[in-house]
């Protein structure tokens, strides 16, 4: 295998394992192989010849499972051929437990025996302290992400990057799908003025790439700025992965990356409506349907017919009501509307989130943002805020940022590794 500082591949027939690795291990549990193969699969079936030698740290969470399902965490550290000294975990934890806005903190994996650090909110010199007191040459992330800007496990993997950067230690990312499909990036670029950890760098707010595009895409644009030189990136890709394919489509096992990030279709819907984070209405937490399931008390049917006359293309609304079982809303009766989502190629899930907070403002009086103005962090600037405000329609909302995801597209077309 040639490593690059770029991009990994990995050599042999698309099948190939060796005696007593994975697939082996697996036994009963053996099962028809996905289409897919992750970058972790095609870094074992290489022997992980690219961590040869190395004390390597991972940086991962519930998620990061290979194509039986089992952790990498675990399957790493039972090969003598990886050295792993520490696990990193970051929103949600390691083990995934908490909910938004939480982490496990410091601990020790009960599975594994190896230290799990905690890096939430942590960045620059406080989150080069925690490499380097883990004794690690080699960070490897390897975490499912789920295509929205705001979606902070993107975030944690810059950090993460300009940490080692700084400390001048190596960083293998480990490709996985977006979930969302990769055909294209929809809506707004932060203002960098607006940046945050829902938010570090000028991307838009559905990006349609996946971590490894990322990863490369940080590297070459953003991380020079940051920490005042590249970090030593390599990239295991995928295999039999297409740019128009949904996470239905690869065979892979889901795993919540997060605890409200259910399925699939959760992460589908996402990139838009996570935006309704940044009002006083029910996003849809304590559903088995969140980000899909929207509203408020004394909402009612105007809202679902408004968005459904709206032509929407890919997407019909249901008008639907829910008491929530945990969250703002908790035990209380919400009225509003059910997101179905039914050609996943024609549908905008930006464009889409622009005109359900238009209708919700237009059919409903007690429709208010959060007073600390999230939103303007989750939309990257204060603009879709003002302009709905100020009564713009949809077409004027989502005209208003069309030079600047053009220019991010053109960027983001260097960076793209599948067709």
């Amino acid at each position: 295998m040639t490593v690059s500082r770029r991009v990994v591949l990995a050599t042999g027939a698309a099948g190939a394992m060796w005696p007593g690795g994975p697939a082996a291990a697996a036994g009963p549990r053996r099962a028809p192989a996905p289409r897919v193969r992750t970058g972790f699969e095609r870094l074992a079936a290489d022997g992980y010849r690219l961590l040869d030698g190395q004390r390597v740290g991972v940086i991962t969470n519930q998620s990061g499972i290979t194509a039986d399902a089992r952790g990498v965490v675990d399957v790493l550290h039972a090969d003598r051929r990886v050295r792993v000294t520490a696990v990193f975990g970051a929103e949600h934890g390691y083990r995934g437990t908490p909910q938004a806005g939480l982490s496990e903190g410091d601990s020790t994996d009960p599975s594994t025996g190896l230290p799990v650090l905690d890096t939430y909110r942590k960045s620059g010199k406080a989150l080069a302290e925690v490499f380097d007191r883990a004794g690690v040459d080699t960070l490897v992330y390897d975490s499912q992400d789920a295509g929205a800007r705001f979606y902070t496990c993107i975030w944690t993997l810059y950090d993460c990057m300009v940490a080692a950067a700084v400390t001048g230690k190596r960083f293998v990312v480990l490709d996985r799908p977006n979930p969302a499909s990769g055909r294209d990036a929809f809506g707004p670029v932060l203002d960098p003025a607006y940046a945050t950890f829902i938010g570090r760098a000028p991307i838009a707010q559905a990006h349609g790439l996946t971590v490894a595009e990322l990863a490369l895409l940080y590297n070459g644009e953003f991380l020079r700025a940051a920490a005042g030189r590249t970090v030593d990136l390599s990239v295991v890709e995928m295999t039999g992965w297409r740019r128009t394919d949904f996470f239905d489509a690869t065979g892979l096992p889901w795993v919540p990356p997060s605890p409200n990030m259910a399925t699939p279709d959760t992460a589908l819907v996402y990139s838009g409506t996570g935006l309704f984070e940044g009002t006083t209405m029910s996003e849809g937490r304590g559903t088995v349907r969140p980000f899909e399931m929207l509203g408020a008390e004394g909402l009612d049917g105007r809202w679902a017919k408004a968005a459904e006359a709206a032509g929407l293309p890919g997407v019909h609304f249901r008008e639907a009501y829910y008491a929530p079982t945990f969250g703002a809303f908790q035990g209380r009766t919400v009225g509003g509307l059910q997101i179905h989502v039914h050609d996943r190629a024609a549908y905008d899930p930006v464009r889409t989130a622009v005109a359900l907070l238009v209708t919700a403002k237009r059919t409903w009086r007690g429709f208010a943002w959060r007073p600390d103005r999230f939103i303007d962090k989750l939309s990257g600037s204060p603009r879709l805020r003002t302009m709905i405000d100020g009564g713009a329609d949809t077409d004027a909302v989502t005209g208003a940022w069309q030079k600047e995801l053009a220019a991010f597209r053109a960027v983001r077309k260097k960076y793209l590794r599948y067709r």
